[in-house]
């Protein structure tokens, strides 16, 4: 792999048209492109319990495929390691007993090259299933939780180097770090409101169970903003003393800043540097801000006179918008908010509203409807895609999820107000 030409993998506009073999095999192509700079040992390391190491993502995506697929729909098929379903499901309850996920970082065995030995076999075995009709909807769902994955090892491995008190970089710097331009004065996108229409409405391809059924919303006249919230606003925000500004905050949001002595969002240091894929980096004032929780991008918004949005209210807006348009993730280089055009890219976006079922929501049957709807409790509603998102990932319709208080994946927001 070449550092300074990074490697086209992820699917683009043209590519996502493509049988799903192409893009099966670009999707498993990616993510193992993505560990190329890591040792055995970096991709081992869980730096926290909401983390996972580099080596369980390559490991647990592939069982995925072995278990919903190989093993279900693919007769001749026998287990790689009997052992390893063990090691590496997640949270489905109808496979069993598992590892503990704050135990993941535990494994030692296997090494890094026995599990891109197993990704290589399951591969390979998967390629007949790939083309089998029947099984399409099963191997759309398998590419998109690949992809999901690999924004979590890229998040996740920025965490554990992070950890690291030599702050150790994945990549070598860039000879000149991207600039975001200023962004002037801030414009909006107004929306008159009325009814709208929400929500996947099968036609468009694939989509995850949460994002349906479509459904009628009633929206009150609203704007959202054009741009995301910058560092240099964040900076403000500091100055300004909003961090001890109780009342910009949500109670549940004051009481975490208190315990958790929080005064500036995760990977800033008080010189003006930040944290990233490439080591300490001088943060650029008109790049967006990122790493930041919903409690902090509520407290902002109150700020700054406006509001987060709700999940609808951005939803009406991008609606016309490209959801493979912005800042997004191309190939194996590292993710850096830069400022981009649109509603989608360099950061997941705050919304206010809570992950919850829509009317009439119901779970796919057996063990993948498992994926969404049991975690649908305590957790606030995300929208757009991020610079670690894999293009052609995110849609309008897409709907990530976090609790509150947590701030390690690319999270900014985009203020909203009232018309």
């Amino acid at each position: 792999m070449t550092h300074g030409h990074p490697q086209k993998i992820a699917p683009g506009l043209a590519e996502r048209a493509a049988p799903l073999a192409g893009q099966f095999e670009a999707t498993r192509a990616l993510i193992e492109a993505l560990t190329k700079p890591l040792s055995d040992a970096d991709a081992s390391i869980q730096s926290m319990a909401d983390a996972s190491p580099a080596k369980w993502h390559l490991a647990h995506t592939t069982w995925f495929w072995e278990t919903f697929l190989l093993r279900d729909h693919a007769p001749e098929y026998r287990l790689f390691n009997a052992d390893w379903p063990y090691l590496f499901n997640s949270y489905y309850e109808t496979e069993g007993a598992r590892l503990a996920r704050a135990a993941r970082g535990m494994l030692s065995r296997p090494a890094l090259a026995e599990v891109l030995e197993w990704r290589a076999h399951v591969t390979q075995a998967m390629m007949p299933l790939v083309e089998d009709p029947a099984l399409a909807d099963l191997v759309k769902l398998g590419i998109a939780h690949e992809q999901q994955h690999t924004e979590l090892l890229l998040t996740d491995i920025k965490h554990a180097f992070f950890a690291n008190p030599l702050g150790p970089a994945m990549w070598p710097a860039a000879l000149e770090a991207p600039q975001a331009a200023p962004t002037g004065t801030l414009s909006w996108h107004s929306h008159p409101g009325g009814i709208a229409l929400v929500g996947d409405d099968g036609a468009g391809g694939f989509a995850f169970d949460n994002e349906g059924p479509r459904h009628r919303v009633l929206l009150e006249p609203f704007a959202l903003a054009g741009a995301l919230v910058t560092n240099a606003q964040w900076d403000e925000f500091i100055a300004s003393g909003g961090y001890q500004d109780h009342r910009l905050w949500l109670a549940d949001g004051w009481a975490w800043v208190q315990t958790e002595a929080i005064t500036a969002p995760l990977y800033w240091r008080d010189d003006g540097a930040h944290f990233t894929h490439q080591g300490w980096q001088a943060r650029d004032p008109n790049a967006p801000v990122s790493h930041i929780s919903f409690y902090e991008a509520d407290a902002f918004a109150s700020f700054a006179g406006c509001r987060l949005p709700t999940e609808f209210e951005w939803e009406a807006i991008a609606a016309g918008d490209d959801p493979a348009g912005g800042n997004q993730l191309d190939g194996a280089s590292p993710p850096l908010p830069t400022g981009s055009a649109g509603l989608f890219g360099d950061c997941w976006q705050f919304t206010r509203s809570a992950y919850l079922p829509y009317p009439g929501f119901q779970p796919a049957a057996g063990a993948v409807g498992e994926y969404n709807g049991k975690f649908m409790s305590g957790q606030v509603v995300l929208r757009g895609a991020s610079c670690a998102t894999v293009r052609g990932h995110s849609r309008a319709s897409y709907r990530n999820f976090f609790y509150p208080q947590q701030r390690w994946q690319f999270t900014g927001l985009r203020l909203a107000k009232d018309a």
